[in-house]
């Protein structure tokens, strides 16, 4: 998946999940993973954002209901957690992919989830 999405997983990744979901114009790809706080930075510099991360402290209030939702993977939506750095990484981006957006959820001190969505 992270080949499709034209990213690089960091060697340091545990507990990668990733899904791939037929659409009927357009098909959604996912992929999350663990990545020590250290080296999240890097990865997110390593993607080169249209703009920087937002930061958003708080849940979104109102009902989130994504064309593709990470509960295939058996994760809340980044969208419902506190404390998540979010954006755009790239629309369009090079080759087949349409968009991609990345949101990193900070778990503890030493690590974050990193979500990535993407349309192709």
């Amino acid at each position: 998946m992270a080949g499709q999405l034209g990213v690089r997983l960091p060697a340091e990744a545990t507990d990668r999940r990733a899904a791939y979901q037929n659409g009927f114009q357009d098909d959604g790809l996912l992929l999350a993973f663990l990545l020590p706080a250290s080296k999240v930075d890097a990865f997110v510099t390593g993607l080169a954002p249209e703009d920087e991360l937002t930061r958003r402290d708080d849940p979104l209030q109102q009902s989130f209901k994504p064309t593709t939702p990470f509960s295939h993977l058996g994760l809340a939506e980044p969208e419902t957690l506190p404390d998540v750095r979010e954006g755009q990484v790239c629309a369009p981006c090079e080759g087949d992919l349409n968009s991609l957006e990345i949101a990193v959820h900070s778990l503890d001190e030493r690590s974050s989830r990193v979500y990535l969505r993407g349309v192709d």
